[in-house]
């Protein structure tokens, strides 16, 4: 009887990938995380466990897929979502989603590494460089160890993949709408060269409750130098939310 309480008051954490990420991308999390947080990542198409699915190269039909991966599993059981980098901005969208689709909504929404979506990027876009400037970028970005980006017949592998990512994100156009009624957590690297902290601070107006803005060190991939911390932050927060 006591197990099934306990099962009742888990809560499921969403995570979303970022470019080129899939389900294995947040395997550590678990590790750091409180035992009444659910860590589930998701894979999308063309990688993970559905590597021998088609790659989707449009972020509308990523959050439409993604809300379908989920939508069965929200049965009253307490959730949160988070994403970071193309992630954030999905999460943002499959949020929407499940507004319109009158689903259960998310208790609380952590991006991380992303801009907010209603600031038009004008940097000139990646996913069609070529080859050697592409994987130039990737390298100034962090993110993939040295041993892919060395390694022809893995980055061969996994090319495609970030390029059918980066232009989902790239060609993603935002269409404003009523801000939700969800709080918000927005975390930030501060070394993150794509990232202003001026440009987060448009995500209020996305959500009628207030944001708050976290900022670490590091780069755009901070996480993976914080992860008990950010831990901590999910645990400590969807504790508090769920209380």
């Amino acid at each position: 009887m006591m197990n099934r309480l306990l099962d009742k008051q888990k809560i499921t954490l969403y995570c979303l990938p970022f470019a080129g990420g899939n389900a294995l991308s947040y395997r550590n999390f678990k590790t750091h995380i409180t035992d009444i947080v659910d860590i589930k990542p998701l894979d999308l198409p063309g990688r993970g466990k559905r590597i021998k699915e088609p790659l989707l190269t449009n972020l509308e039909a990523i959050a439409d897929d993604t809300l379908h991966q989920i939508k069965n599993d929200l049965n009253g059981q307490p959730y949160a979502v988070y994403g970071h980098s193309m992630g954030a901005v999905l999460g943002y969208v499959l949020t929407h989603r499940l507004i319109n689709a009158d689903l259960p909504l998310p208790m609380h929404l952590f991006f991380s590494g992303r801009r907010a979506p209603s600031v038009v990027d004008y940097k000139p876009q990646k996913h069609g460089l070529p080859k050697k400037d592409f994987l130039d970028y990737l390298q100034k970005l962090g993110g993939l160890p040295g041993e892919i980006l060395e390694n022809a017949e893995l980055m061969d592998f996994f090319e495609p993949i970030l390029r059918a990512d980066f232009q989902a994100i790239e060609t993603y156009i935002h269409k404003p709408t009523s801000p939700f009624d969800i709080p918000m957590t927005i975390m930030h690297g501060l070394k993150d060269k794509d990232v202003t902290h001026a440009e987060l601070l448009p995500w209020q107006q996305e959500t009628r409750q207030p944001i708050s803005i976290k900022s670490f060190t590091g780069g755009h991939f901070f996480i993976f130098e914080h992860l008990p911390h950010i831990c901590r932050l999910f645990s400590k927060t969807l504790t508090l939310v769920h209380a």
